[in-house]
Protein backbone atom coordinates (compact mmCIF):
# COMPACT_ATOMS: atom_id res chain seq x y z
CA UNK A 1 0.00 0.00 0.00
CA UNK A 2 2.73 2.38 0.50
CA UNK A 3 4.37 1.71 -2.74
CA UNK A 4 0.33 2.73 -4.48
CA UNK A 5 0.58 5.90 -2.29
CA UNK A 6 3.86 6.52 -3.69
CA UNK A 7 2.63 5.74 -7.02
CA UNK A 8 -0.53 7.88 -6.90
CA UNK A 9 1.38 10.50 -5.60
CA UNK A 10 3.53 10.05 -9.25
CA UNK A 11 0.57 10.42 -11.08
CA UNK A 12 -0.95 13.05 -9.28
CA UNK A 13 1.92 15.48 -10.33
CA UNK A 14 2.57 13.82 -13.96
CA UNK A 15 -0.88 14.92 -15.81
CA UNK A 16 0.66 15.81 -18.91
CA UNK A 17 2.72 12.11 -19.17
CA UNK A 18 6.22 13.75 -19.02
CA UNK A 19 7.95 12.88 -16.45
CA UNK A 20 9.58 9.67 -17.64
CA UNK A 21 7.85 7.86 -14.60
CA UNK A 22 5.70 4.94 -15.00
CA UNK A 23 2.00 5.55 -14.63
CA UNK A 24 -0.61 3.64 -12.37
CA UNK A 25 -3.53 3.11 -13.59
CA UNK A 26 -5.67 1.68 -11.15
CA UNK A 27 -5.74 -1.07 -8.11
CA UNK A 28 -7.83 -3.54 -6.68
CA UNK A 29 -7.91 -6.61 -4.28
CA UNK A 30 -8.62 -9.82 -5.37
CA UNK A 31 -9.21 -13.14 -3.21
CA UNK A 32 -8.61 -15.86 -4.39
CA UNK A 33 -8.03 -19.59 -3.16
CA UNK A 34 -4.57 -18.08 -1.90
CA UNK A 35 -6.15 -15.17 -0.02
CA UNK A 36 -6.68 -11.60 -0.55
CA UNK A 37 -3.69 -10.21 -3.41
CA UNK A 38 -3.24 -6.07 -4.25
CA UNK A 39 -3.15 -6.05 -7.96
CA UNK A 40 -1.77 -2.70 -9.57
CA UNK A 41 -2.50 -1.86 -13.38
CA UNK A 42 -0.12 -0.14 -15.19
CA UNK A 43 0.40 1.45 -18.16
CA UNK A 44 1.80 -0.71 -21.38
CA UNK A 45 5.68 -0.35 -21.70
CA UNK A 46 8.62 -2.21 -23.52
CA UNK A 47 11.67 -3.90 -22.81
CA UNK A 48 13.86 -3.13 -20.34
CA UNK A 49 17.29 -1.48 -20.70
CA UNK A 50 18.99 -5.23 -19.56
CA UNK A 51 17.44 -6.74 -22.66
CA UNK A 52 18.98 -3.76 -24.87
CA UNK A 53 22.07 -4.22 -23.31
CA UNK A 54 21.87 -7.61 -24.44
CA UNK A 55 20.72 -7.21 -27.85
CA UNK A 56 24.04 -5.74 -28.39
CA UNK A 57 25.80 -8.56 -27.36
CA UNK A 58 27.25 -6.84 -24.04
CA UNK A 59 29.26 -4.60 -26.64
CA UNK A 60 27.82 -1.16 -25.34
CA UNK A 61 25.68 1.37 -27.15
CA UNK A 62 26.63 3.92 -29.26
CA UNK A 63 27.48 7.49 -26.51
CA UNK A 64 24.52 9.19 -28.51
CA UNK A 65 22.20 6.25 -27.85
CA UNK A 66 23.17 6.27 -24.09
CA UNK A 67 22.89 10.62 -23.57
CA UNK A 68 19.35 9.80 -25.34
CA UNK A 69 18.54 7.26 -22.66
CA UNK A 70 19.67 9.00 -19.65
CA UNK A 71 18.73 12.23 -20.76
CA UNK A 72 15.16 10.21 -20.04
CA UNK A 73 16.08 8.66 -16.54
CA UNK A 74 17.67 12.34 -15.27
CA UNK A 75 14.10 13.45 -16.51
CA UNK A 76 12.39 11.00 -14.45
CA UNK A 77 15.06 11.40 -11.31
CA UNK A 78 14.67 15.21 -11.35
CA UNK A 79 11.24 14.92 -10.90
CA UNK A 80 11.09 12.35 -8.34
CA UNK A 81 14.19 13.99 -5.93
CA UNK A 82 13.16 17.66 -6.33
CA UNK A 83 9.19 17.49 -6.86
CA UNK A 84 8.08 14.36 -4.90
CA UNK A 85 11.35 14.15 -2.05
CA UNK A 86 10.75 10.41 -3.39
CA UNK A 87 13.94 8.26 -3.74
CA UNK A 88 13.51 5.09 -6.03
CA UNK A 89 16.61 3.15 -4.10
CA UNK A 90 16.26 0.20 -6.80
CA UNK A 91 17.57 1.67 -9.95
CA UNK A 92 19.69 -0.96 -12.49
CA UNK A 93 18.61 -1.46 -15.80
CA UNK A 94 15.87 -4.08 -15.49
CA UNK A 95 14.09 -1.00 -13.64
CA UNK A 96 13.84 1.05 -16.49
CA UNK A 97 11.34 0.53 -19.53
CA UNK A 98 11.58 1.89 -22.82
CA UNK A 99 8.01 2.58 -24.55
CA UNK A 100 8.43 0.03 -26.99
CA UNK A 101 9.62 -3.62 -27.30
CA UNK A 102 13.00 -3.77 -29.41
CA UNK A 103 11.50 -6.19 -31.73
CA UNK A 104 8.32 -4.88 -33.41
CA UNK A 105 7.22 -8.53 -34.12
CA UNK A 106 6.60 -9.20 -30.04
CA UNK A 107 4.76 -5.90 -29.72
CA UNK A 108 0.95 -6.53 -30.18
CA UNK A 109 0.13 -2.95 -30.46
CA UNK A 110 2.31 -3.08 -33.75
CA UNK A 111 2.11 -6.38 -34.84
CA UNK A 112 -1.64 -7.16 -34.92
CA UNK A 113 -1.58 -10.04 -32.46
CA UNK A 114 -4.86 -9.87 -30.67
CA UNK A 115 -4.82 -9.05 -26.79
CA UNK A 116 -5.40 -12.51 -24.53
CA UNK A 117 -8.87 -12.29 -23.26
CA UNK A 118 -10.51 -15.58 -22.88
CA UNK A 119 -13.73 -16.57 -24.94
CA UNK A 120 -16.74 -18.91 -23.52
CA UNK A 121 -14.48 -22.08 -24.37
CA UNK A 122 -11.88 -20.91 -22.52
CA UNK A 123 -13.44 -20.11 -19.57
CA UNK A 124 -15.48 -23.38 -18.85
CA UNK A 125 -11.77 -24.80 -19.30
CA UNK A 126 -10.32 -22.81 -16.85
CA UNK A 127 -12.92 -23.55 -14.18
CA UNK A 128 -12.87 -27.26 -15.21
CA UNK A 129 -8.47 -27.01 -13.91
CA UNK A 130 -10.06 -24.82 -11.00
CA UNK A 131 -11.90 -28.08 -9.93
CA UNK A 132 -9.56 -30.22 -10.43
CA UNK A 133 -7.19 -28.05 -8.71
CA UNK A 134 -9.66 -27.94 -5.62
CA UNK A 135 -10.35 -32.07 -6.57
CA UNK A 136 -8.10 -34.76 -5.32
CA UNK A 137 -4.55 -33.88 -7.30
CA UNK A 138 -1.60 -33.83 -5.16
CA UNK A 139 0.33 -31.48 -3.94
CA UNK A 140 3.42 -31.76 -6.15
CA UNK A 141 0.34 -31.98 -9.25
CA UNK A 142 -0.81 -28.69 -8.51
CA UNK A 143 2.30 -27.19 -8.00
CA UNK A 144 2.81 -28.57 -11.83
CA UNK A 145 0.14 -27.47 -13.10
CA UNK A 146 0.16 -24.05 -11.49
CA UNK A 147 3.45 -23.81 -13.05
CA UNK A 148 2.91 -25.20 -16.79
CA UNK A 149 -0.17 -22.58 -17.03
CA UNK A 150 2.23 -19.63 -15.63
CA UNK A 151 4.65 -20.80 -18.63
CA UNK A 152 1.96 -20.61 -21.08
CA UNK A 153 0.93 -17.01 -20.35
CA UNK A 154 4.36 -15.76 -20.21
CA UNK A 155 4.28 -17.09 -23.80
CA UNK A 156 1.06 -16.82 -24.93
CA UNK A 157 1.68 -13.11 -26.81
CA UNK A 158 4.14 -15.19 -29.33
CA UNK A 159 2.02 -18.30 -29.86
CA UNK A 160 -0.57 -16.16 -30.66
CA UNK A 161 1.23 -14.62 -33.97
CA UNK A 162 1.78 -18.39 -35.16
CA UNK A 163 -1.32 -20.29 -33.83
CA UNK A 164 -4.91 -19.95 -33.71
CA UNK A 165 -6.14 -17.79 -31.39
CA UNK A 166 -8.42 -20.76 -29.59
CA UNK A 167 -5.44 -22.99 -28.26
CA UNK A 168 -4.80 -20.38 -25.40
CA UNK A 169 -2.82 -21.31 -22.04
CA UNK A 170 -5.93 -21.95 -20.49
CA UNK A 171 -6.43 -24.69 -22.99
CA UNK A 172 -3.23 -25.99 -21.93
CA UNK A 173 -3.93 -25.75 -17.86
CA UNK A 174 -7.41 -27.95 -19.30
CA UNK A 175 -4.97 -30.65 -20.72
CA UNK A 176 -2.02 -30.57 -17.71
CA UNK A 177 -4.69 -31.38 -15.15
CA UNK A 178 -4.94 -35.08 -16.87
CA UNK A 179 -1.49 -35.48 -15.72
CA UNK A 180 -0.85 -38.75 -14.59
CA UNK A 181 -1.15 -38.91 -10.84
CA UNK A 182 2.14 -40.92 -9.95
CA UNK A 183 3.75 -38.10 -11.68
CA UNK A 184 5.66 -36.10 -9.38
CA UNK A 185 8.69 -34.96 -11.11
CA UNK A 186 9.77 -31.35 -10.15
CA UNK A 187 10.90 -29.62 -13.63
CA UNK A 188 12.01 -25.56 -13.79
CA UNK A 189 10.02 -22.83 -14.85
CA UNK A 190 10.82 -20.38 -17.79
CA UNK A 191 10.39 -17.34 -15.47
CA UNK A 192 13.35 -18.77 -13.22
CA UNK A 193 15.47 -18.92 -16.48
CA UNK A 194 14.65 -15.43 -17.33
CA UNK A 195 15.37 -13.69 -13.96
CA UNK A 196 18.70 -15.30 -13.91
CA UNK A 197 20.35 -12.18 -15.12
CA UNK A 198 18.02 -10.21 -12.35
CA UNK A 199 19.25 -11.99 -9.33
CA UNK A 200 21.48 -9.84 -7.27
CA UNK A 201 24.50 -11.24 -8.90
CA UNK A 202 23.77 -12.22 -11.72
CA UNK A 203 26.58 -13.66 -14.05
CA UNK A 204 27.07 -11.28 -17.12
CA UNK A 205 28.21 -12.92 -20.48
CA UNK A 206 26.80 -16.62 -20.08
CA UNK A 207 25.36 -18.31 -22.69
CA UNK A 208 25.10 -15.72 -25.14
CA UNK A 209 25.38 -17.53 -28.26
CA UNK A 210 21.56 -19.18 -27.29
CA UNK A 211 20.60 -15.35 -26.73
CA UNK A 212 22.16 -13.89 -30.11
CA UNK A 213 20.40 -17.24 -31.38
CA UNK A 214 17.22 -16.33 -29.96
CA UNK A 215 17.20 -12.82 -31.32
CA UNK A 216 18.17 -13.60 -34.82
CA UNK A 217 21.38 -12.84 -36.57
CA UNK A 218 23.84 -10.49 -34.85
CA UNK A 219 23.37 -7.71 -38.35
CA UNK A 220 19.15 -8.30 -37.85
CA UNK A 221 19.94 -7.12 -34.01
CA UNK A 222 21.43 -3.55 -34.83
CA UNK A 223 18.93 -2.89 -37.20
CA UNK A 224 16.52 -3.16 -33.95
CA UNK A 225 18.47 -1.47 -32.09
CA UNK A 226 19.29 1.32 -34.78
CA UNK A 227 15.33 2.28 -35.42
CA UNK A 228 14.16 1.52 -31.63
CA UNK A 229 12.61 4.07 -30.07
CA UNK A 230 14.92 5.41 -27.07
CA UNK A 231 12.39 7.24 -24.72
CA UNK A 232 11.85 5.25 -21.31
CA UNK A 233 10.47 5.38 -17.72
CA UNK A 234 11.46 5.09 -14.24
CA UNK A 235 9.21 1.32 -13.14
CA UNK A 236 9.27 -0.78 -10.07
CA UNK A 237 8.55 1.12 -6.77
CA UNK A 238 8.25 -1.71 -4.61
CA UNK A 239 11.10 -0.50 -2.56
CA UNK A 240 10.64 3.31 -2.90
CA UNK A 241 10.86 5.66 -0.07
CA UNK A 242 10.62 9.35 0.90
CA UNK A 243 13.55 11.25 1.90
CA UNK A 244 11.73 12.00 4.96
CA UNK A 245 10.27 8.66 5.89
CA UNK A 246 12.64 5.61 5.06
CA UNK A 247 11.52 1.86 5.88
CA UNK A 248 14.93 0.14 5.85
CA UNK A 249 18.31 0.71 5.38
CA UNK A 250 19.18 -2.53 3.40
CA UNK A 251 18.60 -0.90 -0.50
CA UNK A 252 20.00 -1.41 -3.61
CA UNK A 253 20.90 -4.40 -5.53
CA UNK A 254 24.34 -5.09 -5.08
CA UNK A 255 26.03 -3.99 -8.06
CA UNK A 256 24.43 -0.57 -7.63
CA UNK A 257 24.95 0.23 -4.12
CA UNK A 258 26.50 3.22 -3.11
CA UNK A 259 29.79 3.84 -0.39
CA UNK A 260 26.91 5.45 1.71
CA UNK A 261 24.26 1.83 2.33
CA UNK A 262 27.83 -0.43 2.63
CA UNK A 263 29.12 1.47 5.73
CA UNK A 264 25.36 1.53 6.97
CA UNK A 265 25.44 5.19 6.96
CA UNK A 266 22.35 7.76 6.08
CA UNK A 267 21.49 7.62 2.42
CA UNK A 268 19.72 10.20 0.53
CA UNK A 269 18.42 10.58 -3.28
CA UNK A 270 22.14 10.91 -4.09
CA UNK A 271 22.14 6.97 -3.62
CA UNK A 272 19.98 7.08 -7.36
CA UNK A 273 22.67 9.06 -8.67
CA UNK A 274 25.38 6.42 -7.74
CA UNK A 275 23.30 3.27 -9.48
CA UNK A 276 22.40 5.59 -12.65
CA UNK A 277 26.37 6.55 -12.87
CA UNK A 278 26.73 2.68 -12.65
CA UNK A 279 24.02 2.45 -15.48
CA UNK A 280 25.69 4.94 -18.09
CA UNK A 281 28.61 2.83 -17.68
CA UNK A 282 27.32 -0.36 -18.42
CA UNK A 283 25.31 1.30 -21.14
CA UNK A 284 28.29 2.23 -22.75
CA UNK A 285 30.56 -0.77 -22.18
CA UNK A 286 28.03 -3.74 -21.93
CA UNK A 287 29.97 -4.62 -18.61
CA UNK A 288 29.05 -3.81 -14.95
CA UNK A 289 31.16 -1.03 -13.02
CA UNK A 290 31.50 -2.98 -9.92
CA UNK A 291 30.88 -6.83 -9.99
CA UNK A 292 33.02 -8.21 -6.74
CA UNK A 293 33.64 -11.68 -5.84
CA UNK A 294 34.37 -12.92 -2.10
CA UNK A 295 38.28 -13.69 -1.24
CA UNK A 296 39.59 -16.44 1.14
CA UNK A 297 40.34 -13.53 3.62
CA UNK A 298 37.59 -10.48 2.42
CA UNK A 299 33.60 -10.73 1.45
CA UNK A 300 32.03 -8.59 -1.08
CA UNK A 301 31.62 -5.46 0.92
CA UNK A 302 35.13 -4.91 1.53
CA UNK A 303 35.72 -5.70 -2.35
CA UNK A 304 33.05 -3.09 -3.13
CA UNK A 305 34.03 -0.35 -0.57
CA UNK A 306 37.70 -0.43 -1.88
CA UNK A 307 36.68 -0.39 -5.51
CA UNK A 308 34.86 2.59 -4.50
CA UNK A 309 37.72 4.43 -2.83
CA UNK A 310 39.78 4.03 -5.86
CA UNK A 311 37.12 5.30 -8.03
CA UNK A 312 36.03 8.22 -6.00
CA UNK A 313 40.12 8.88 -5.30
CA UNK A 314 40.89 8.63 -9.03
CA UNK A 315 37.69 11.37 -10.45
CA UNK A 316 39.49 14.15 -6.98
CA UNK A 317 43.09 13.33 -8.55
CA UNK A 318 41.86 13.89 -12.15
CA UNK A 319 39.66 17.01 -10.96
CA UNK A 320 42.63 18.64 -8.89
CA UNK A 321 45.03 18.06 -11.97
CA UNK A 322 42.30 19.30 -14.55
CA UNK A 323 40.90 22.31 -12.73
CA UNK A 324 42.73 23.28 -8.95
CA UNK A 325 46.29 23.11 -10.93
CA UNK A 326 46.30 25.65 -13.76
CA UNK A 327 44.65 28.40 -10.49
CA UNK A 328 47.69 27.58 -8.63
Amino acid sequence: MDEITILQQIADGDPDDKKCVVKLLDHFKHSGPNGQHVCMVFEYLGDNLLTFIKYSDYRGLPIHKVKEICFNVLVGLDYLHRQLSIIHTDLKPENILLLTMIDPSKDPRKSGAPLILPNSKDKSALESGIARLNGDLSRNQKKKIRRKAKRAAQGCVEKEADADPETSALEELSANAKLNEGSTEEQPTSSENANRFSDVDRTRGTGLGNQGTKRGSRSNRQNLLASVDLKCKLVDFGNACWTYKQFTNDIQTRQYRCPEVILGSKYSTSADMWSFACICFELATGDVLFDPHSGDNFDRDEVRISFRIVIIHGLSCNISCKYLLPLS
